[in-house]
């Protein structure tokens, strides 16, 4: 059987903007490429924010968007009643530590960048910087990152967070919720390829339909190539 397709490497970063057609799913495509192999380390995703500011409400509003999905091999910290924030940061990415055996962290978080470049959401290798746009002094944070680009940067940045347009942070946070959720089935169904469970998906009464439906997606397209 072969995977190469599913988590062929691509360039280390990936933008797009999410108004674009199909954004989650080539969001997904972008962010699978960066996953270790399933079953090599747990998948961990923290996503950084505060709903005291509406700029910096992106990451937790994924993780509540997440959390009304069921996600198989992933596992997501911060939403808005639980969120990760500068206070509890180092706090939150020891018990990650301690609870997750040498994990692969995707942290997530809003930020400000050019004008042209709103809207912009970008899945990366390397981590993400929380507090940067601020000035704030806290540690990076992932493996990997997912960066929304919610407002412009250069003066007041606070401020400028602070009167972000919250349907602007809402329709980024659904598109890389679905995405995420996207690729987790797709993460799930690569899994059963190989035989590699996961908790989750040994407690579900019905396992993974979805992955097991993209399964066979898999295997009717690798007979036919």
């Amino acid at each position: 059987m072969n995977l190469k397709n599913l988590f062929e490497r691509k360039p280390d970063s990936y933008s797009i903007h999410y108004k674009e057609q199909q954004a989650a799913s080539a969001f997904a495509d972008h962010l699978l490429t960066l996953l270790p192999p399933p079953g090599s380390c747990p998948v961990v995703f923290t996503f950084i924010g505060t709903d005291r500011s509406t700029g910096d409400s992106l990451g937790p509003l994924i993780g509540t968007l997440l959390e009304e999905k069921k996600l198989f091999h992933f596992h997501t910290y911060g939403t808005l009643e639980h969120p990760v924030h500068a206070v509890n940061l180092v706090e939150k990415l020891a018990y990650i530590q301690k609870h997750h055996k040498h994990p692969f962290i995707i942290g997530a978080d809003a930020c400000l960048g050019g004008l042209k470049n709103v809207g912009n959401i970008q899945v990366g290798k390397g981590p993400v910087k929380p507090g940067a746009g601020v000035k704030k002094e806290l540690p990076a944070v992932g493996n990997a990152h997912i960066t929304g680009i919610v407002n412009v940067s250069g003066f007041m940045e606070f401020f400028v967070l602070q009167n972000t347009r919250l349907h602007l942070v809402m329709s980024m946070a659904r598109v890389i919720a679905e995405g995420i959720a996207e690729a987790s089935v797709r993460y799930s169904a690569a899994a059963v390829l190989q035989g590699i469970s996961s908790p989750e998906l040994d407690a579900s009464p019905n396992p993974s339909k979805q992955a097991i439906m993209y399964t066979k997606h898999l295997l009717k397209k690798d007979i036919e190539s």
